[in-house]
């Protein structure tokens, strides 16, 4: 019986080969050239960080830690794969690439670079996308990450095929199976540290194959948007735990955030309850035809009335966002698109590859444009108790109509985000990630 994977990888190779000959054709290249990286030792040293393979590669082969390999793609003709397996015996050499891959695939072994170097040299009208460093010796008479080429296959990768949205889901699964085995162990006292190990063992992941460093933040660490540090220590008292984490499946990511507390500290609690609700309702509106702009404006109203409605700020809510008071509270863009990179291309241009930059008053969007069928994107707004800028706060025309008691019992709470995988259909919007949670019980 049909690998229902093999299936669907095969369908989207087919369809990305029709539109990258297309492209290939109307600019007048031959041929195209996409390395995947390869590692780079840290200054002064021998050794390197953890290596994934270039975004373009990973959307095209699902092979995010294969180094030094090679993607040719000319028009007409079946893909080829330079498959660099080095004979080292100071490391353990990647694994040949399985059938179901092979089957839409010309896959060539080489033992090192040179081998698909001396393929290539000489060649012309060739674009080659990579690091100068790395595919120098292609360059006579090849063009390296020529701009118009690279906006138009950034758009192609903006609309997922089956392939991609499968990807994500399944990623979304395995992230879930992390998040519940974290959520038990925030509540049974564990430190960042424990609590990160317990996500890595419940998905059988390693860090360095998760597709960013998560964020394991308990107590106040929850106001530092990229806290980045798992401290070993168990804190006392334990308040509120935010995590932030992913996994990766075949290359495409899963970005998950979610905020918990214990019963005990009900006014964090119902915060945490008000947001959930207020994402929600932001999901439903992910939908073919919505500005993306208009969705984060919404979010700050959103966000305004959550505080309204607790008593820490007493303003209406279209006043605080005219005024700018959200912005204290919600200091990040309300999301972005996700695939084989987890922020993933042609967020802030439009379908001619034009700039499109975020308004001034919310510099950190990341995601400007129109949204439309086989877009995915995360929805994560937030609300935090960021000292920086509740001082920023207290000294503004506004100060007067903040409950600043209210605002010191939950600063060391840290913050709020919520944040899930959405799909833009023709019809309502896909929640990979609420789907997952409701799967796994």
């Amino acid at each position: 019986m049909p690998n229902p994977q093999a299936l669907l990888y095969a369908r989207h190779i087919e369809h990305r080969r029709e539109e990258i000959d297309e492209i290939l054709t109307e600019l007048g290249y031959d041929g195209l050239l996409i390395h995947s990286g390869r590692p780079e030792n840290r200054l002064f040293d021998d050794s390197h960080p953890p290596f994934r393979a270039h975004g373009p590669f990973v959307a095209m082969v699902p092979m995010p830690f294969a180094a030094d390999s090679l993607l040719e793609l000319r028009p007409g003709e079946k893909p080829r794969l330079w498959h660099c397996q080095p004979d080292d015996f100071w490391h353990m050499p990647p694994e040949p690439p399985g059938d179901w891959l092979t089957d839409t695939l010309d896959v060539e072994i080489v033992r090192s670079p040179d081998g698909w170097h001396e393929q290539f040299r000489q060649q012309r009208a060739l674009a080659v996308i990579g690091d100068e460093r790395a595919v120098g010796g292609l360059l006579d008479g090849a063009d390296l990450n020529p701009p118009e080429l690279m906006w138009r296959l950034d758009e192609m990768r903006t609309r997922k095929t089956a392939w991609e949205r499968d990807c994500i889901e399944r990623a979304n699964h395995l992230a879930v199976s992390g998040h519940l085995a974290a959520a038990e162990a925030f509540r049974a006292g564990k430190s960042e540290l424990e609590i990160h190990l317990a996500y890595l063992a419940a998905m059988g992941e390693d860090q360095d194959t998760l597709p960013y460093n998560s964020i394991v933040a308990l107590n106040d660490h929850g106001a530092v948007l990229h806290y980045q540090f798992r401290s070993p220590e168990r804190p006392n008292p334990v308040r509120s735990f935010l995590l932030d984490a992913g996994a990766d499946w075949r290359g495409y990511a899963a970005d998950i955030t979610r905020t918990w507390t214990l019963d005990e500290h009900r006014e964090f609690g119902d915060l945490i309850e008000a947001m959930d609700a207020a994402q929600r309702r932001l999901v439903d509106r992910v939908r073919a035809g919505e500005r993306f702009v208009d969705l984060h404006r919404e979010a700050h109203r959103a966000v305004a009335a959550v505080l309204e409605q607790a008593g820490i700020v007493r303003m209406a809510p279209e006043e605080q966002v005219e005024t700018g008071v959200t912005t204290h509270f919600l200091p990040h863009g309300l999301g972005h698109y996700i695939g084989a990179q987890v922020h993933d291309v042609a967020g802030l241009k439009d379908e001619r590859g034009m700039d499109v930059p975020p308004p001034e008053r919310y510099p950190a969007l990341r995601l400007t444009r129109t949204l439309e069928p086989g877009n995915v994107v995360t929805v994560e707004p937030g609300l935090y108790f960021i000292p920086s800028f509740l001082e920023k706060l207290r000294a503004s025309d506004h100060a007067s109509k903040v409950d600043w008691q209210a605002v010191e019992r939950l600063t060391p709470f840290g913050g709020i985000r919520i944040e899930d995988n959405v799909l833009v259909s023709e019809g309502e919007p896909v929640n990979f990630t609420r789907q997952a949670f409701v799967e796994a019980g």
